[in-house]
């Protein structure tokens, strides 16, 4: 199963560290928060992913282009230019790269990557900026238990995101960033089957707006409830938040 990982947005509330690389490669403990990000997917399993770039995408190219020779010890022949790699310690990751424009909203990203998805059926989709200890296995058995179209990680955060109200586990609305009315509120990590792609209309499609509210009226949105760690990295003082945890050695996403 693919995993689409949305790299592309400007992250314009951390424009201290935006302004030379995209958001999805901000350092954690000197790992790109995009690395953590996809580690915690692959501890379960899922190693596919596909990465829609926008802003900066060719910091975020070149890191996975010179990532095996980061990480393996060199021999290199400088007559004839030939590397031998030695010792390599990398992921087995399949990371697919597409440039899904500068200014592309979310949903239009995702529509972008409609012809590498849609054959697969169902696939997963989070943002390049937020980990958590989320159980992905259990969150992937939810999904397929159910049967609806779409599945939303619900958490409990200290500030409000898109706002789900729930009832007995389906989605009955979907509203972007409300005042919040109770404490359960979107924290991406979702699962969609390939439906999703009629509910999206073009380029300017935000995914959190209208195939979302839809989805929600008509019964296909259910929530898989994340009582555990959860933590985006939305501002300055989100990244120093992660970076404690990680110099503390307590690590809740990397359980």
């Amino acid at each position: 199963m693919k995993t689409v990982i949305l790299c592309g947005g400007l992250g314009s509330r951390l424009a201290e560290e935006t302004q030379l690389k995209p958001k999805p490669m901000v350092e954690i403990g000197g790992r790109p928060i995009l690395w953590h990000i996809m580690g915690m997917y692959s501890r379960h399993g899922f190693k596919d992913f596909l990465l829609a770039l926008g802003y900066k995408s060719e910091v975020i190219k070149d890191y996975f282009l010179r990532y095996h020779a980061r990480g393996s010890d060199l021999k290199i022949d400088l007559k004839s230019g030939a590397v031998e790699y030695n010792n390599p310690v990398t992921e087995e990751w399949n990371v697919s790269l597409v440039d899904t424009g500068l200014h592309t909203m979310t949903g239009g990203r995702l529509l972008r990557l409609r012809n590498c998805l849609e054959l697969d059926g169902t696939f997963m989709l989070t943002y390049g900026d937020g980990v958590s200890d989320l159980d992905i296995t259990a969150l992937v058995a939810f999904h397929r238990s159910h049967g609806r179209l779409a599945t939303v990680t619900a958490v409990r955060p200290p500030v409000r995101f898109g706002e789900l109200d729930i009832q007995e586990s389906e989605v009955k609305s979907f509203r972007e960033k409300p005042q919040a009315e109770q404490g359960w509120v979107s924290g991406g990590f979702f699962v969609f089957e390939a439906g999703i792609f009629d509910l999206i209309r073009d380029d300017s499609t935000l995914l959190e707006r209208e195939p979302l509210e839809e989805l929600a009226r008509n019964g296909e949105l259910m929530s898989y409830q994340h009582s555990g760690y959860w933590q985006c990295m939305d501002t300055l003082r989100d990244k120093r938040a992660l970076e404690a945890e990680w110099s503390s050695g307590d690590v809740p996403w990397m359980g």
